[in-house]
């Protein structure tokens, strides 16, 4: 069906990098498949990555040939990037992204985009996660992803399965609003857009497919993972600390009524260990500096003392997702409390070390103190979750038309990146 004098329905992008064995025929085939099975307006876009091989003429060539296909060239590298440059420019309804291997079976493409078309629904991803897909793959590539999918629903707060299968979709109007916030531009693109769809409270609607793996995939594993990890954190970060600003993608397509993502009790005890640990670094460093100045006991108190204050603080908005002033006093107060028990536990520690070794080194102490301080940190988590945070608040939500100054320099000063395109006459 073409799209002459017609609205656009579908945009489906294709981005590649050096794939000009394969390129013509997997095209042909999506256009063959389009063309005899898809009801909706359509158009199939090739988006070449700065490709170093036949890939860019092989592109223009089927542009030319095959109605309701283009072109498109971009500068530089990065999955990501080409997403956000064809989709930020595209005018269809529905945006969709297809790998260029087609290992997802595209019998699943009209499930993918019927519910972004009749609006039920704002983004759509191709899942190879459910019980009733049917996955074609190696163990260490099924392990590493469903690990990584595991990992993502404990420590950041989201419901849906399969952040990684190069088969997804998203409406146009969600797309104006996340894109500008998607700061990578290889392969987490696809993750940070779903936890940031999720924690604006957009509907995602997932699709069971059949999947084969491409045995001649380029994506190297180590790296990758190694990139998830880092952009895990980064999107973790600016969503705590608010510099990712998704209440105004909220308070303007976000379904209500508004239920915060919770984050999981192993999700927890994962961010309150890795503070946990930070702070156990900090108090032995502390306490190593302020030992021979002012004596064991008193520089316990005052390492102990410096590292619980930073410690609530970064539970209070990290662990159990407390934003903004309101409470911060209470929390801090019920911190101090907090310290004192912990303060016991390590003080008791080094009363019971002077007792059965009175000659013992500074590096007896500092070893016993870090035992202690983790038996500490599990009490102090107990009581955190129990007392001090037992309920958990609602997230100040920035009103359309506030744009914090920090929020808006990170997220929107991205310049257009330049694209050349060819399109059949």
């Amino acid at each position: 069906m073409t799209e002459t004098n017609q609205t656009l329905d579908i945009d489906i992008v294709v981005p590649c990098y050096n794939e000009q064995d394969t390129l013509a025929t997997h095209v042909r085939r999506l256009h063959t498949f389009c063309r005899t099975s898809l009801h909706h307006t359509w158009r199939i876009t090739i988006a070449d990555n700065a490709s170093t091989d036949d890939t860019a003429r092989i592109a223009d060539d089927l542009a030319a040939m095959l109605p309701e296909v283009r072109a498109v060239h971009l500068p530089l590298k990065g999955r990501g990037r080409a997403l956000k440059a064809v989709w930020g420019a595209s005018e269809a309804q529905v945006l969709v992204y297809v790998d260029e291997d087609l290992s997802t079976d595209l019998a699943a493409l009209e499930p993918l985009v019927a519910p972004l078309l009749s609006g039920h629904s704002d983004l759509a991803i191709g899942t190879r996660l459910a019980g009733s897909s049917r996955v074609v793959r190696g163990g260490k590539r099924e392990f590493i992803s469903r690990s990584y999918n595991l990992l993502l629903r404990t420590t950041m707060g989201v419901d849906f399965s399969d952040a990684q299968c190069g088969f997804k979709a998203v409406t146009r109007e969600a797309a104006q609003h996340l894109l500008p916030l998607c700061e990578d531009d290889a392969w987490f693109f696809d993750t940070e857009l779903l936890v940031l769809a999720e924690h604006a409270g957009l509907r995602v609607h997932e699709v069971p497919v059949d999947w084969v793996d491409d045995v001649n995939s380029s994506v190297h594993i180590a790296s990758t993972a190694t990139e998830d990890l880092k952009g895990m954190w980064r999107v973790s970060r600016g969503l705590a600390t608010g510099r990712i600003p998704i209440a105004p993608v909220y308070d303007a397509i976000g379904r209500r009524p508004f239920t915060p993502p919770h984050v999981g009790i192993v999700g927890q005890v994962l961010r309150f260990g890795a503070i946990g640990v930070l702070s156990t670094i900090a108090f032995a460093v502390l306490y190593a500096l302020f030992r021979p100045a002012i004596g064991a006991q008193t520089a316990d108190f005052l390492a102990l003392l410096l590292t619980a204050i930073g410690n609530t603080a970064l539970n209070r908005r990290f662990t159990f997702g407390v934003k903004g002033r309101a409470g911060a006093g209470m929390h801090h107060v019920q911190g101090l409390v907090v310290f004192g028990i912990a303060w016991a536990i390590t003080a008791g520690s080094l009363v019971v070390l002077h007792a059965a070794a009175p000659g013992a080194s500074h590096g007896t102490e500092i070893v016993v103190l870090t035992g202690a301080n983790l038996l500490a940190t599990l009490v102090r988590f107990v009581l955190f979750k129990a007392w001090v945070f037992r309920s958990r608040r609602r997230p100040e939500l920035i009103r359309p038309g506030t744009t914090p100054a920090a929020d808006a320099s990170t997220a929107a000063d991205t310049e257009p990146i330049p694209v050349e395109e060819h399109r059949a006459a």
